[in-house]
């Protein structure tokens, strides 16, 4: 369903609207979503979904990163709109409908890899992709040419750091970050 013509947020510009249902954290949410909002500010601001971090709005900090069908991406560059019917996980479903918190969410507790706190939930999700990736086979800007292809790509510290490094901290806490992430492949 497609309605033009109504106002924009501004109130005096004309916009585009569509009926759009996104599955947030295995739930599914209808919404009827200017085509201009990214997803990041839908989480946020409809679905009450406040882990994901407004940081640059630019994709550069990678504070807002969240998964989409298992890949990991910059919700601020996100239009909305673009992502009916797909499975988007941000860090509040990341445990699923267990009690007990995703195994990276626990190293990050058990590690304190964290200060302040504010790129922790994309630092989480951005984890959790980037060992899908590996998984996978994909490899890095740093990955031994020699390592062969097609099957899970060894995570020594450098891949980590590598492959992490779309994730800004501010507060500088990367080692123990990278701890984490060790602790959970191990």
């Amino acid at each position: 369903m497609t309605s033009e013509n109504q106002t924009g947020p501004s109130g005096n510009q004309p916009g585009r609207q569509s009926e759009v249902t996104l599955r947030v954290n295995g739930k599914p949410h209808t919404l009827l979503l200017d085509h201009r909002r990214v997803l990041l500010d839908v989480l946020r601001d409809d679905l009450d979904l406040t882990g994901s971090k407004k940081g640059c709005d630019h994709g550069q900090c990678g504070a807002c990163t969240v998964l989409v069908d298992g890949r990991r991406v910059d919700s601020c560059l996100l239009l909305a709109v673009t992502l009916d019917g797909e499975e988007i996980t941000t860090v509040e479903g990341l445990s699923g409908d267990g009690e007990e918190p995703h195994a990276l969410q626990q190293a990050f507790l058990d590690r304190d890899a964290l200060q302040c706190g504010y790129c922790t939930p994309g630092q989480i999700c951005s984890a959790v992709g980037m060992l899908a990736e590996a998984r996978a086979g994909h490899p890095s800007q740093v990955t031994d040419p020699a390592t062969p292809s097609g099957g899970p790509m060894p995570l020594d510290r450098p891949e980590i750091r590598e492959r992490m490094s779309g994730n800004l901290c501010r507060c500088g806490a990367y080692p123990r970050i990278v701890d984490a992430v060790e602790d959970v492949i191990r």
